[in-house]
């Protein structure tokens, strides 16, 4: 197995491959990727951020991304490649290193449920995916599948992060669309924002400008719908 290169350490890396002198001589963890990672890897961005914990249906718009983004887990692992996870919350990233094996998705599946769950509890803090799209960058080799699941316009502030990110992977954004965002009602709904009271119909969700963005960065976008 040939070096590909020293990279910093993330969570979840197997500290087997720590690369000592590396470590010594910045004073932070640093670890040896092999080419044989980047064979068949396929990196999952879960967006757990307060604008995704909304949903009309049986699910929250964030459990529905958990379910596609562990499908393609679960595909990746069966072919025999290799799959990691990062989650991008109201405080931050979190990862999961890239790693193969049934034991690996129920480890990647147990981190959705858990920061699910904590996300649920957390504050309304507004925070870009900036952090969370770095983060994907270092620990997605290149050729890497990465997959973001989010809401229309969720990359928001970090348009620079996707097109970073884009380059050398193949990046896909699943957009978690809504029931009512695909066939709203017919009828005018009562609507209240900031203690007043309005009637308004729902439009169906135009995706069209999103796409062309998403190109433009480098990306492919994809509807998810229920």
């Amino acid at each position: 197995m040939d070096l590909r290169e020293i990279r910093t350490y993330v969570p979840g890396d197997d500290p087997r491959r720590i690369d000592a002198a590396a470590t010594a001589r910045t004073g932070r963890p640093h670890v040896r990727a092999l080419h044989e990672d980047c064979d068949d890897v396929t990196l999952l961005i879960a967006d757990v951020r307060p604008a995704m914990l909304w949903g009309t249906a049986e699910a929250l718009r964030s459990v529905r991304a958990a379910r596609y983004l562990a499908g393609l887990g679960w595909q990746a692992v069966q072919r025999r490649g290799s799959v990691g996870l990062v989650v991008a919350e109201a405080s931050g990233a979190r990862t999961l290193a890239p790693a193969a094996g049934d034991a690996q998705m129920a480890t990647l599946c147990r981190m959705l449920a858990h920061r699910h769950a904590e996300a649920l509890g957390a504050g309304q803090a507004t925070v870009s995916l900036a952090e969370a799209l770095a983060l994907a960058h270092r620990v997605a080799p290149p050729g890497a599948q990465v997959t973001l699941a989010t809401l229309p316009g969720g990359w928001a502030g970090a348009e620079d992060q996707i097109a970073r990110l884009s380059r050398g992977r193949r990046l896909e954004v699943a957009l978690i669309l809504d029931p009512v965002e695909v066939a709203p009602p017919d009828l005018a709904l009562p609507v209240e924002s900031r203690g007043r009271q309005h009637v308004a119909r729902l439009p169906v969700v135009e995706l069209s400008e999103h796409k062309d963005w998403l190109r433009e960065l480098g990306a492919k976008a994809l509807e998810v719908v229920p």
